[in-house]
């Protein structure tokens, strides 16, 4: 496919996605019903589709229409490439371009103008100070590609030099000593031997992160409250290099996790919500389900989709998940809770009412990490119950 068809796809899939389709389906709809596309070309117009998708708001608001057409041509008159080339150059290419499609209209709201809904600009600015219209900014671009390196099977060096053998370059994390930056190659990953071996796994540094931020220093079973897939149940047991046992309240969530496991060499121990037990862990990390705004680089129709009873409904389901959490850990244990959002509602306020309602808890850290080069943005909260007198 030649550059100008990338473009008439991404219209076409635009289009299906302004209808009420979702951004995955109206791709795989796309493919299906052009099975000439290489694997090359899909990833083209994919990256194309999410560039637009990050910046759907200021984009349609410039155009003169709200069309796949019109919100292709802002986003590529954006990034200041010469229009001509694509437009009315082929029989597989969109149609050329008229004068009136060129001129593109100001951006009025400042909500638009960064890419954040209008109900949640007020609370943004809130939670992010001086942040908050360079974070949006970040949030409009592409996120770099991490992986944590299984010390269960290896180190850095051996990570990257392996990794190179499938022409994947990598460098280290200047501050998580085991996440590694992808800088080549990244498309290769899942076929490369580094990862069908278990020694690397795809994971965010800032989650990363709040991992190696535990005091190593701990007595009594280590839980992951909210597994999902994994990724921090396997992190945990290449840190604490113990059993760590894996629970979600949508026990489909994990149904990969034994796989992952078995390729990794981790003991992860599955238990359902009926047999777990009271003042018994030493542990609990609580990645809670959240709005995601941390990462919305990676799932920018997150950014969208995000409605404010979705939003009040997961401040509520936090709260449950950090009192139930709780009660799981014994005298002198502690509870991680970590969200990869940046916003003060999901984060700081959850951890200060919590500590307000029970007194016999104290928090002993806390992070808040904004979305940049060097990862998603990330918080985690530190808290530990004091031992009984």
């Amino acid at each position: 496919m030649t550059p100008s068809a990338h473009i008439a796809a991404t219209i076409e899939i635009l289009d299906l996605i302004l209808s009420g389709q979702p951004a995955e389906v109206s791709i795989n709809k796309w493919v299906r019903s052009n099975r000439f596309a290489g694997s090359s070309d899909r990833r083209a117009i994919r990256d194309l589709v999410f560039d637009a998708l990050r910046q759907k708001n200021s984009l349609i608001k410039q155009s003169n229409s709200i069309s796949g057409r019109a919100w292709v041509i802002a986003l590529l008159q954006g990034q200041g490439v010469n229009l001509d080339q694509y437009f009315g150059t082929s029989e597989y290419g969109p149609p050329k371009l008229t004068v009136s499609e060129l001129n593109l209209l100001p951006v009025e709201r400042e909500s638009d103008l960064h890419d954040i809904q209008d109900w949640l600009w007020p609370k943004w600015k809130e939670s992010l100070g001086k942040d908050a219209e360079n974070v949006a900014y970040t949030l409009k671009k592409r996120a770099n590609i991490f992986l944590r390196v299984n010390t269960n099977k290896g180190n850095r060096e051996q990570s990257i030099d392996t990794l190179e053998k499938d022409g994947i370059i990598s460098e280290p994390h200047p501050n998580v000593c085991t996440a590694l930056k992808v800088t080549k190659g990244s498309r290769k990953i899942r076929n490369s031997q580094a990862y069908k071996t278990g020694l690397v796994e795809i994971q965010d540094a800032s989650s990363q992160a709040s991992v190696l931020s535990i005091n190593l220093n701990q007595n009594g079973p280590i839980l992951d409250f909210c597994a999902g897939g994994g990724g921090k149940a396997l992190a945990l047991n290449a840190y604490f290099k113990k059993p760590i046992y894996a629970h979600d309240a949508n026990v489909q969530r994990m149904k990969d996790l034994p796989l992952r496991a078995k390729r990794s060499g981790s003991d992860i121990r599955i238990v359902k919500s009926e047999n777990l037990k009271k003042s018994f862990y030493g542990l609990v990390f609580c990645d809670v389900p959240c709005s995601g705004s941390g990462a919305w680089r990676r799932d920018p129709e997150g950014k969208w989709s995000l409605t404010q009873k979705k939003y009040e409904n997961l401040l509520l389901m936090q709260e449950d998940i950090l009192v139930t959490a709780a009660n799981l850990i014994k005298p002198g244990g502690y509870l991680v809770y970590a969200t990869c959002s940046v916003l003060i509602d999901e984060n700081g306020s959850q951890v200060r009412k919590f500590l307000k309602n029970f007194s016999e808890w104290t928090i002993e850290e806390e992070n808040s990490l904004i979305p940049n080069s060097l990862g998603d943005g990330f918080y985690f909260s530190i808290l530990k119950k004091l031992a009984k007198n």
